[in-house]
């Protein structure tokens, strides 16, 4: 799979987890992990510069809270050009997955 395609991937999967709700980043991980039912794990070296290049991007933000357990940690929400991209992430994601499914159905 292309380089992009795989960060879009985990930038549509960051997204949608922020989609309900702000996180910090260990929280996105855990989301993201038992929402694919323990399928899709996304390691530390993958995850944080993916959120930096998101935040660059203008779609979440983030700011210094603290956790559940009293610790400092980066909290991220989606901005409201985050949700936009989203929704037309979401969109090509369903028509490239259709594409696909349905080649697979007739090759």
């Amino acid at each position: 799979m292309a380089k992009d395609t795989l960060q879009g991937t985990l930038d549509l999967l960051v997204l949608q987890t922020l989609a309900r709700g702000e996180q910090h980043g260990y929280g996105i991980a855990c989301h993201i992990l038992t929402a694919s039912d323990n399928q899709l794990r996304v390691e530390e070296g993958s995850l944080y510069p993916a959120l930096r290049r998101i935040e660059s991007a203008g779609l979440i933000k983030a700011e210094w809270k603290r956790s559940e357990n009293n610790r400092r940690a980066r909290y991220y929400h989606l901005t409201t050009t985050g949700a936009k991209r989203l929704a037309q992430e979401m969109k090509t994601w369903r028509d490239h997955t259709a594409a696909v499914a349905a080649f697979l159905k007739f090759a």
